[in-house]
């Protein structure tokens, strides 16, 4: 349920509370009980919620009330739209819980309600966000985040770091790196082939060289490369029109070259419906597109649109995978 001084429970139960998700899933929230029957009567979701144990996840329900593994992690005093430990410590479990049910086989995805990522410091876990805290605890050593937007996917080649940062990792060997991964997980997560664009890093992809050299220099000589050995990838684009080309649907998805050259677009198009998913982890993971929005917590507030889709999302990227390893 993300971290529970957000909005985390209120989409989380939003989200749940429309049935027409019962049929692609069987939900499960990991959370903390008490937390979500308060949000629940804050927010007028009348569902009824009950614990059940990890081991009865696998076990089919009739009913249509809304299950919680219940860690029992929040505080009563815990407020509401602030930074602090005790949230972050929370929202840390339930990340840990769900990849640990998940390896045992008891759930097929997880889809995650947003944390905060100082909090989630504060509260002991050291890690930029969801993506590097899951590829540790499975262990995972390649990976990437990605977005995904109806027609739209974005691969990103950098998360969070400065732009000067950014700026030094894009290079051919990297970009390679990652054009092949993008190609081999899409594949694997759409169940068919794929096409790739890469975005340019400097004006108009560089304009021949007239705005720098990074697109001569380090990603067209990916992009050949890659080429020649039959994966269908394209560029350096302008970054400017290659994202709306890829939501139009001309390629399946757009290798960015730093973080908000990917955020940016995605959330222009497709706010509150876009989703996070992690490439390349054992596990199917999705989440939400946004933060914990502290500024509304606890006001009934909150759209839980990109909830939903992240949760149908997962459910569909499972199904796919399960279809494969028939």
């Amino acid at each position: 349920m993300g971290d529970p001084a957000g909005i985390g429970p209120e989409i989380v139960l939003k989200a749940l509370a429309d049935n027409s998700l019962r049929g692609d899933c069987e939900p499960v929230i990991i959370g903390d009980l008490d937390s979500l029957i308060r949000t629940a009567d804050e927010v007028g979701v009348e569902t009824p919620i009950h614990a059940i144990s990890p081991e009865d996840t696998r076990n089919r329900v009739d009913d249509l009330g809304l299950r919680v593994i219940d860690l029992k992690n929040v505080p009563s005093n815990l407020q509401i739209g602030t930074e602090s430990a005790a949230g972050g410590a929370a929202s840390g479990q339930y990340i840990e819980t769900a990849v640990g049910l998940c390896q045992k086989n008891l759930l097929d995805a997880i889809a995650t309600a947003p944390i905060n990522k100082r909090s989630l410091n504060a509260g002991g876990y050291q890690y930029p966000g969801h993506t590097e805290f899951i590829a540790e605890l499975t262990r995972t050593e390649t990976f990437a985040m990605s977005f995904f937007a109806g027609s739209l996917r974005v691969v990103l080649l950098s998360t969070h770091v400065s732009l000067s940062d950014a700026i030094e990792l894009v290079t051919t060997e990297s970009l390679v790196r990652l054009i092949r991964f993008s190609d081999e997980q899409l594949r694997e997560l759409l169940g068919r082939k794929v096409r790739i664009a890469v975005a340019g890093i400097n004006p108009h992809a560089s304009e021949g060289g007239l705005f720098g050299t990074e697109e001569s220099e380090s990603i067209e000589p990916a992009v050949e490369q890659c080429r020649s050995e039959g994966i269908h990838v394209a560029g350096p684009f302008s970054a400017d029109t290659i994202y709306i080309r890829g939501y139009k649907g001309e390629f399946d998805a757009v290798i960015a070259c730093y973080h908000d050259q990917a955020t940016i677009a995605v959330k222009c198009l497709s706010f509150g419906e876009a989703v996070n998913v992690t490439l390349g982890l054992p596990i199917i993971r999705t989440s939400v597109d946004h933060g914990t929005a502290y500024e509304i917590a606890g006001k009934n507030l909150a759209e839980s649109g990109s909830m939903k889709t992240a949760i149908a999302l997962a459910a569909e990227l499972s199904s796919v995978r399960a279809e494969q390893h028939d």
